[in-house]
Parts: C-alpha cells; sequence; structure tokens
C-alpha cells in the first residue's frame, strides 16, 4: 500500500510539473531568501515522499474506514498542492495564488495536526512540508 500512496502522491507532483516556471518567473523579483532554482527539484522529491510516508503510516492503523477524517484532509491538502502550480506558473495569478497557498498551508496544518493525533512519526514528517510552503 506503501508504493499507492507514492504513486497517488506523486501524481499531484506531475500535474505541478505542467506549469514550468520558465521566463516568467525568472523575471519577477524575488526576495533574497528565495531558495537557488536547483534545490526545488530535490526539495520537493523528498516532500512528496515523507508526504506519502506520513499518510502510509495512518493508514497503517486501520486502513481509511479507520482514519477517513486524517485522510481526507490529506487529500483536500494534496488537491490544493496540485493546483497552486498551475495558478501561479501556469495562469500568473499572483492574487489567487497567495490566496489559494493560504489555504494550502492551513490545510497542510490542518492534516498535520490530525496525523499527531494518530501517530507523532506521521505528524513528524510533514513538519518540513509545512515549513518548505511556509517561506
Amino acid at each position: 500500500m506503501l508504493v499507492v500512496f507514492i504513486a497517488i502522491t506523486f501524481c499531484a507532483a506531475a500535474v505541478g510539473s505542467f506549469s514550468l516556471p520558465g521566463a516568467w518567473y525568472a523575471s519577477i523579483q524575488k526576495p533574497s531568501w528565495n531558495p537557488p532554482a536547483w534545490i526545488f527539484g530535490p526539495a520537493w522529491t523528498l516532500l512528496y515522499t515523507l508526504m506519502a510516508v506520513a499518510a502510509w503510516m495512518i493508514w497503517k492503523r486501520g486502513g481509511f474506514a479507520a482514519q477517513k477524517g486524517p485522510l481526507t484532509l490529506y487529500f483536500i491538502q494534496l488537491a490544493l498542492n496540485a493546483a497552486w502550480s498551475p495558478i501561479f506558473f501556469g495562469a500568473h495569478a499572483m492574487g489567487w495564488a497567495l490566496v489559494e497557498i493560504v489555504v494550502l498551508w492551513v490545510a497542510i496544518l490542518s492534516t498535520m495536526m490530525s496525523f499527531f493525533r494518530v501517530s507523532k512519526g506521521a505528524g513528524g514528517l510533514l513538519v518540513p512540508y509545512l515549513a518548505w510552503v511556509s517561506f
């Protein structure tokens, strides 16, 4: 089942990968603390892997029937995650992307808190994800 969670999570990543930064993103002014471009691929690969493992750890505690709330939150935040890149990079809608990422941040926090109630380890795996989205 871990493979299923990895596949679903990386499918969400694939949706975002259809909207690449490109010249538009290179031309906008970014804060001085913005990470270098080369770090995004490895960082997101690690984060998506941690997310999938965390969801799988929750699922192992009784399946979807027993963990409906936490896993539903997980899939909601995953859908929001997949939506951000097309909004920001695809549509160049910076205002809507800001609104969406605030909603995503709340969804990640809610997911993380619900995961912590079931498994401290699973909740802990989402801390780097929340931190990354916070910058």
